[in-house]
């Protein structure tokens, strides 16, 4: 693929200078295959939730960027991703979720694979009745592993293999967030959904940072977590964000609330904060409950969003949990006709990416020219390579 010919030093300028990411980042299929690289591959994205593979033996099938990929629970019960793939013929092996009782057997030539991706069977390899030839040496022909991290209930990847290790790349997220390092779970069927939003993942990640639309966009929120509640979380390179240091638990109609996480600091008894771990997670971090969105870039104008939501216990109210899963639905819904909105205007040609409102776009300046800065180092690689 020809590099992508798009100028992004002005995106890289101080906010009250810069201009936001060209349009090609929003519509062009050769620029969304570079990003694909130089942001989601090479970093740690977020894939799936460690709640989607809850048993041993558990296997879903999924797609990053069109790579098949299985996400599974190993006899030992570590959750591994695989390239979901056959080493002999490159088959597909699994294609619906489903329990492995006994060894991942591919279906077109049954080569069988246990689930920590040894390959174990190679029936009729060396010709009929001959299950094992001097050309095939089982050990090198495993599954071909995803190096994954576990964090906050959720499984991370790195594609490319080429990343710091999480807990170095996200250090300081981390540090940040110290207070929820412990278990989190999972709230079950009633509190996962998915959206289907005709927009470039990367708005999704802008409008999430930002708390300047929430007057206009969010008016029952704001109605109590007013804009002036509100502060910027920017971290250059890493994440950016927004706090609120107003936050109002939901209750039932008993007045019941959730068990809060252990140990917090008295900050977190009125305050949350929302965060983007760059590249592709939104997440956000309550005295009670988590939750986490995983953007699954589907092309130029589709994104995926999977919303999963945490908790402190185990065990938690049901029909609390259910209401607090439609509250923030409503919502992130409440968002999708901006970055539907902001899609279609890409198509501008005369638009030169926008500006920024110095003291209140601080976060999605940031994303922006972390994305710039990203790409323009990987065009520096390409070009030392030729």
């Amino acid at each position: 693929m020809d590099q992508a010919p798009t100028d992004l030093s002005n995106v890289c300028r101080p906010i009250a200078e810069a201009n936001g990411l060209p349009n090609a980042h929003y519509t062009d299929p050769a620029v969304f295959e570079e990003e694909g690289r130089a942001l989601l591959c090479d970093g740690w994205s977020g894939l799936a939730a460690e709640a989607d593979v809850p048993e041993i033996g558990d296997a879903v099938p999924l797609e990053f960027l069109g790579m098949p990929l299985l996400l599974l629970r190993d006899r030992q019960n570590k959750v591994r991703v695989f390239q979901n793939i056959c080493r002999h013929r490159g088959m597909i092996l699994v294609s619906e979720p489903r329990r492995i009782d006994g060894a991942i057997r591919c279906p077109y030539h049954s080569w069988c694979y246990a689930t920590d991706g040894r390959l174990v069977s190679t029936p009729h390899v060396g010709g009929p009745g001959q299950n094992q030839h001097d050309g095939i040496d089982r050990t090198l022909l495993g599954l071909i592993e995803v190096r994954s991290h576990i964090w906050m209930g959720l499984v991370w990847v790195n594609i490319s293999g080429t990343a710091p290790a999480f807990e170095d790349a996200n250090a300081a997220l981390l540090e940040r967030w110290a207070e929820f390092d412990k278990p989190v779970y999972h709230g079950g069927a009633n509190s996962r959904f998915t959206l289907d939003v005709a927009c470039n993942w990367k708005l999704a990640v802008e409008n999430y940072c930002e708390s300047y639309h929430l007057p206009w966009v969010h008016p029952g929120l704001n109605s109590y977590s007013r804009l002036e509640d509100h502060y910027h979380i920017e971290e250059p390179g890493l994440f950016s964000g927004q706090g609120t240091l107003v936050y109002r638990q939901i209750k039932g109609d008993g007045g019941q609330v959730f068990p809060d996480f252990d140990g917090l600091s008295a900050k977190w008894d009125t305050a949350a904060e929302y965060i983007t771990a760059f590249p592709n997670v939104l997440l956000g971090v309550h005295r009670d409950h988590a939750f986490a969105i995983i953007l699954e870039p589907q092309g130029t104008a589709r994104t995926r969003e999977h919303v999963h939501i945490f908790y402190a216990a185990p065990e938690t109210d049901e029909a609390l949990r259910a209401r607090n899963a439609v509250q923030w639905k409503e919502v992130f819904v409440e968002d999708v006709f901006v970055v539907e909105g902001m899609q279609r205007g890409r198509h501008a040609v005369s638009f030169d990416g926008g500006r920024f409102s110095p003291a209140m776009d601080g976060p999605t300046h940031l994303f922006h020219a972390w994305v710039a800065a990203r790409l323009t180092a990987s065009r520096s690689r390409a070009r030392a390579a030729e």
